[in-house]
């Protein structure tokens, strides 16, 4: 059951979040940086690739890498081809990765894990090293796949986990003696931005991306505006985050994107709502969505009972499927945009209909405040819901 009226009331957030969601969705934009802090420490920055890859391959394992990997290929789309690798296998530490038939010396292979013990990513570091790919991983210090990497010369750049004793960000302890056994750390809500920095130093080295340390310090700055606008302080009339939980609650959230860094923003919110929150949630993109999802708003469930049959029973009735559009943008509409489309077509179902529009114009600032803006709205529907907290 979701407690609205906590949203209104900080300390009550506060003792509800006993696992530090929202300390963590605060605390994204001083993620970055320290992440960023340790990939230069590693030598990022001293990469002298000779041209742009052929092709950028990536293995990613865990929600977290995933959504990090997908936001990647969003911002670098168009300057040159980037394969996700799709595992096998029946769990995440028993998957198994292969590189296609064409990869060889002109690829760069990135590996992704807040863990980095999956046996099957040390696996594909071989076959890398078998067909001349370099490898560049982000993943704890001291875990086998950093060790792996280091054999074949290739990049292992830190993740900033949480540290073991609770207090800040670094490399941690997991793998030093006595370590608890390694594991994703599901209410690390900021090991996301932790797995993507890295992954943009390397991209802007290789010429993926422009993505150069002022920029990558500007996101973090991003990050602390959207978490300032977020923040449990403030009330939800004017706080974006909590306006749009309130808006979720008992709703199956139909997320329209506009455009690739929108649509992974999408994809994102999807991941954290299932997560964070448990709430189930449809992503597509405009225009594609008008007709994917439109059976949805025309079937019979949206209303459930007609709300004026004064006679029904309301004791054995059920509620319906609540729908709610939440149209996720770059910017606000542009021409050739879908967006229009997409409000008429809500209000001719009535289906309610939430937008976010991202205000920033540089590919990395939108991502940004995308992103901030979903983690917080999921982060408020996990806390203040009883069966999460």
């Amino acid at each position: 059951m979701f407690d609205e009226s906590l949203l209104e009331d900080p300390d009550a957030l506060a003792a509800a979040d006993s696992h530090g969601l929202l300390r963590g969705a605060a605390a994204a934009g001083a993620r970055v940086r320290t992440a960023l802090r340790l990939a230069e420490e590693a030598g990022v920055n001293e990469v002298r690739p000779e041209g742009r890859p052929r092709t950028v391959i990536i293995a990613a394992a865990g929600t977290d890498a995933v959504a990090a990997a997908d936001m990647l290929a969003a911002l670098g789309a168009g300057s040159c081809p980037v394969q996700m690798l799709t595992p096998t296998g029946p769990t995440a530490q028993q998957s198994h990765w292969t590189l296609p038939g064409w990869a060889g010396p002109l690829d760069l292979l990135l590996l992704l894990t807040p863990q980095g013990t999956e046996q099957g990513l040390t696996d594909l570091v071989e076959q890398a090293y078998r067909r001349g790919c370099t490898a560049v991983a982000v993943t704890p210090p001291k875990a086998p796949l950093a060790e792996a990497v280091a054999q074949v010369r290739g990049m292992a750049l830190p993740f900033a986990a949480l540290n073991g004793n609770g207090g800040g960000y670094g490399y941690g302890d997991r793998y030093g003696d006595g370590a608890a056994e390694a594991g994703e750390p599901a209410d690390d809500t900021g090991a996301f931005w932790a797995l993507l920095t890295p992954l943009l130093a390397v991209a802007d080295r290789v010429g993926l991306l422009s993505a150069p340390t002022t920029a990558l310090y500007a996101v973090a700055d991003r990050l602390d505006e959207v978490a300032a606008r977020c923040g449990p302080a403030i009330a939800t009339y004017t706080n974006p985050a909590k306006t749009l939980a309130a808006e979720l609650d008992d709703a199956l959230p139909l997320l329209w994107s506009q455009g690739r860094v929108a649509g992974a923003a999408g994809r994102r919110f999807a991941s954290v709502l299932a997560g964070r929150a448990a709430r189930p949630a449809l992503c597509a993109e405009l225009p594609a969505a008008l007709t994917a999802h439109g059976p949805l708003q025309a079937g019979p469930h949206e209303q459930g009972a007609d709300p004026d049959d004064f006679f029904r029973d309301r004791v054995e009735e059920s509620p319906g499927l609540r729908l709610r559009i939440v149209l996720l943008q770059e910017a606000a509409d542009q021409p050739g945009s879908a967006a229009p489309a997409a409000r008429e077509q809500a209000y001719s179902h009535d289906t309610p209909l939430s937008e976010i529009a991202a205000t920033a114009a540089d590919p990395l600032d939108i991502a940004a405040e995308l992103l901030a803006l979903v983690d917080f709205a999921a982060v408020y529907l996990a806390v203040a819901s009883t069966e999460r907290s």
